[in-house]
């Protein structure tokens, strides 16, 4: 069987990392976790990102990057952090458009955003929301974008908001095969939204985890907790524990 690793998405521990990133990833790295993937604008520069992942032996897995950062005049400074990190996977958390034919425009633009960072051997990737498996004139805009992006854009499926946006997880999986080279591990219970922790809520984690093992091309698992049920240090380390049991 083929060795997946597991990263935190650190947006989890925000509120702990902003105020002791250090501890945060200390802590997050003394659990288990052997990446992690930052989201949204750096707080702080590039090096000392850089810095505590040599300190605390992580890996930097992911960055969740504004689609504004991916454009003309901000591509090169983005592209100079993720390298500053030894980041491999330039990921999009949300894009701004309404109709098909904005997100085909969108899809049209990533495709150029890939060509130019796998010069650099970075890859760009979205991932999704419930609301890109929403209905619109009989089709999901996860599809129209998903359907005219190139190979080299990943498909970063998080499993809780595909379930919250009553998508089925594993036909979203297996209609893009090759293109899950990371996914986010997200619990999501119908009965109880995104309360319960991973093992505990709807999702097929087992058959998931065949798919990542088989045809996902995935090289990394990223958990993800965002509900307030449990402290978040916790509710992350118990994820990762259930996880690990899924696995075995």
């Amino acid at each position: 069987m083929t060795y997946i690793p597991v990263g935190l998405e650190m947006y989890s521990v925000r509120k702990e990392f902003a105020a002791n990133p250090y501890a945060t990833m200390k802590a997050v790295k003394a659990m288990g976790y052997e990446g992690v993937e930052f989201a949204g604008p750096p707080a702080w520069g590039a090096d000392f990102y850089a810095a505590l992942l040599k300190e605390t032996g992580l890996v930097c897995c992911g960055w969740h990057t504004p689609w504004e950062s991916l454009q003309p005049e901000k591509i090169a400074d983005t592209i100079r952090l993720n390298l500053t990190v030894g980041n491999k996977y330039v990921i999009v958390p949300g894009i701004k458009a309404s109709t098909h034919a904005d997100w085909l425009e969108k899809a049209i633009a990533m495709n150029g955003i890939a060509d130019q960072l796998a010069v650099y051997g970075l890859r760009c990737g979205y991932h999704n929301h419930a609301q890109d498996f929403a209905l619109l004139d009989g089709k999901t805009t996860w599809d129209t974008f998903m359907s005219n992006t190139s190979d080299r854009v990943v498909m970063q499926l998080d499993t809780g908001n595909a379930l919250a946006g009553n998508a089925n997880i594993m036909q979203t999986l297996n209609d893009y095969p090759g293109r899950c080279q990371t996914i986010h591990l997200k619990p999501y219970s119908r009965a109880k939204g995104y309360e319960p922790l991973i093992g505990e809520d709807d999702c097929p984690w087992k058959d998931i985890f065949a798919f990542c093992q088989t045809k996902g091309n995935t090289e990394w698992y990223i958990i993800e907790y965002e509900c307030p049920a449990y402290p978040a240090l916790e509710a992350v380390e118990k994820c990762l524990v259930a996880t690990r049991k899924l696995l075995e």
